[in-house]
């Protein structure tokens, strides 16, 4: 599994014409004050702007210390 997808979902909150005002909200260059969830056919990917996903922790409670034993 690789951290960076290939096929990003176009959001407004990592977009390079976009400023974040709050979590739910940024400054568009074309388009003003809009939702960070929409987006237009002026998107650019800013990858510096996306945090992806965290990777999900191990579950080790159901093994047996006679799993770890050669």
């Amino acid at each position: 599994m690789s951290l960076f997808q290939k096929k990003i979902e176009p959001r407004c909150a990592y977009c390079t014409r976009s400023r974040t005002l709050s979590e739910t909200e940024v400054v568009c260059e074309r388009k003003g004050v809009i939702s960070a969830g929409s987006h237009c056919r002026a998107f650019r990917y800013d990858p510096l702007k996306r945090v992806p996903p965290r990777p999900m922790k191990a579950d080790f409670t159901g093994l047996k210390d006679e799993d770890f034993t050669l």
